[in-house]
């Protein structure tokens, strides 16, 4: 089998099994990955650690421009770590997730981490996951996949991952989403050009299946 030298964007709200599938995805098709979710969660963890506050736009990009963020692209071994220490459990505390959503909306720190993720991608033979793949970090990717799912199934997804409450977690995807959409740099779309593949009746193994098909066609 030919070695995969292409980019797959894989881009969709939380709860669709993006992360899921795109490792597998990278497996299968004995690519690199990246999980760029895990990128604004690390500068994230920084922002918290040094008491930044989340309105204060120009101390959050401080904190960003002086972090030194590391992260790995084998799907075998998914780590991030910041100035040396490795954060990759903390960055899916609840203390976290409730605080990306206001980090990643900074524009400088957009462009601070699309450029790295740029960086990170350069060469291709990667799996690439987040919310502005196909939209603004790689536009050329082929394929371009929008996930999606139901409200209820992503909820119950998530929930069934965290062991939180079903109803605080829905309330919790439904803020994130509004946020990520309705933010002034690169919001949240499905990405023009790309497939939309509804995961709410489906295995994991179905979807990586389809997009494995997806990009060997390609």
């Amino acid at each position: 089998m030919p070695e995969f030298t292409g980019v797959v964007a894989l881009d969709g709200p939380s709860g669709t099994g993006k992360s899921t599938v795109a490792r597998r995805l990278a497996l299968a098709l004995d690519a690199r990955y990246l999980d760029t979710g895990a990128m604004y969660r690390a500068v994230t963890v920084a922002v918290l650690e040094t008491g930044a506050d989340l309105r204060d736009a120009e101390g959050i990009t401080e904190v960003a421009r002086n972090t030194a963020l590391e992260i790995t692209t084998d799907p075998r071994s998914t780590r991030v770590s910041i100035d040396g220490t490795d954060i990759s459990g903390r960055i899916r505390s609840a203390e976290v997730t409730s605080a990306v959503s206001a980090v990643s909306a900074v524009p400088a720190v957009r462009d601070l981490l699309v450029a790295r993720q740029r960086d990170l991608i350069g060469r291709g033979g990667i799996v690439v996951e987040g919310r502005d793949i196909g939209s603004v970090v790689w536009p050329a990717a082929e394929p371009k996949v929008y996930l999606t799912a139901s409200e209820q199934v992503r909820a119950q997804r998530r929930a069934g991952e965290t062991g939180g409450e079903l109803a605080v977690v829905a309330a919790a995807i439904a803020r994130r989403d509004l946020l990520d959409s309705t933010r002034a740099a690169s919001p949240a779309v499905r990405p023009d050009g790309s497939v939309e593949l509804d995961t709410s009746d489906l295995t994991i193994d179905e979807v990586v299946q389809e997009l494995v098909d997806m990009a060997r066609s390609r």
